[in-house]
């Protein structure tokens, strides 16, 4: 007797397919990330240029975190010359936060040029050389692998005009003079006079702000016996804070101001600086009649 064959059964079509599919899905996830296949390394093996690119950048790694004692065989131009020709040179610089600084100046500071080995740039100098730019106050120098240099900026702020013996400077929010900044080009901003005022800058403007309506009428500010200040008005009224509670002083004029009109009159001098009253000199009239007081509390 012949014997027969098993007859094998046949699977369901919709198994087979399934199977099928998940096995191109898990090939295409190991073709997109091979580096997290287990045979990772026929990537490389299969070209020379692969195995290459391999060494320079395991030699890279350990180069620039110091990892190799000293000197390596190739000489330092060599080296970068390999890593240059693997494709790590710059292609491109990125800056971020440029308003005011020439950008041929960034790029003389960068000192670099398209195809320049990335490896032999240092982020570092180029970092110190930016921020000795005139409104630069921070830099942030980075190497983006293989090719691009990227450059963030934090430019200084104009805060005011100082003027000190006749000449008109532009002082950042630090109160330092920004070098070479054209006050021509600032003449909107407040202005404000003696030897120290860069260092009390912000405080008065602050307090100058405090009163919006008043405020716009302030030419400037200026520092007395570096202990005060006193406000001088657009139509040339002198107002004299005190030493001690300007703000107070200042919200204490404002609101007789509001009230009484004491701008309206003809007035030279404002003075703040007893504690419970305010002082009023008029140009005209007898000395007797320039000094006029309204009692008050500054509060």
């Amino acid at each position: 007797m012949s014997k027969t064959a098993p007859k094998r059964t046949a699977k369901p079509a919709g198994k087979k397919t399934v199977k099928t599919q998940r096995r191109r899905k898990r090939t295409q996830n190991r073709s997109k990330f091979p580096f997290g296949d287990t045979n990772w390394r026929r990537v490389f093996i299969g070209t020379a240029a692969g195995t290459t690119l391999a060494l320079v950048g395991l030699t890279t790694v350990l180069w620039t975190n110091g990892w190799i004692p000293g000197k390596i065989n190739l000489a330092e131009n060599n080296f970068y010359g390999l890593t240059a020709d693997a494709g790590l040179s710059i292609e491109d610089v990125l800056v971020e936060g440029r308003k005011r600084t020439n950008a041929k100046a960034i790029l003389d500071k960068l000192d670099v040029e398209r195809g320049t080995p990335i490896l032999s740039f240092s982020p570092s100098d180029a970092k110190d050389e930016i921020e000795r730019l005139p409104w630069i106050k921070k830099a942030i120098v980075e190497r983006r692998l293989p090719n691009v240099i990227y450059v963030q900026l934090v430019e200084r702020q104009p805060l005011a005009l100082w003027q000190q013996a006749g000449i008109l400077h532009v002082i950042d929010q630090s109160g330092e003079v920004i070098p070479n900044a054209k006050a021509s080009k600032f003449s909107s901003l407040p202005l404000i006079v003696g030897p120290d005022a860069p260092d009390h800058a912000k405080e008065i403007l602050a307090l100058i702000e405090s009163e919006p309506e008043l405020g716009t009428q302030v030419k400037a500010a200026v520092r007395v016996s570096g202990r005060r200040w006193n406000i001088r008005l657009n139509n040339g009224v002198d107002v004299q804070l005190p030493e001690e509670d300007p703000t107070d002083a200042w919200s204490f004029f404002a609101r007789i101001e509001r009230e009484e009109g004491v701008l309206e009159r003809d007035v030279v001098l404002v003075d703040l600086r007893l504690r419970d009253r305010l002082i009023v000199r008029t140009s005209g009239g007898t000395a007797k009649d320039r000094k006029k007081t309204v009692k008050g509390k500054k509060t």
